[in-house]
């Protein structure tokens, strides 16, 4: 059989496949508490010039 031909047992298997649900998955949902902190580091300028240096080299 080529690269792309027709496979009637193939589609057959796949059809199959895709017709059965999984209903076996928790769908509980989780609440999360917390707090999320972003430490961005360096400011924007700084930044850029370091950009720039790089971009020089």
């Amino acid at each position: 059989m080529s690269l792309g031909a027709y496979d009637e047992d193939e589609h057959e298997r796949r059809a199959q496949k895709s017709a059965q649900v999984d209903t076996e998955f928790d769908d509980e949902r989780r609440e999360y508490r917390g707090t999320v902190e972003f430490d961005s580091g360096d400011s924007t300028e700084d930044l850029l010039d370091q950009f720039r240096e790089i971009k020089g080299n």
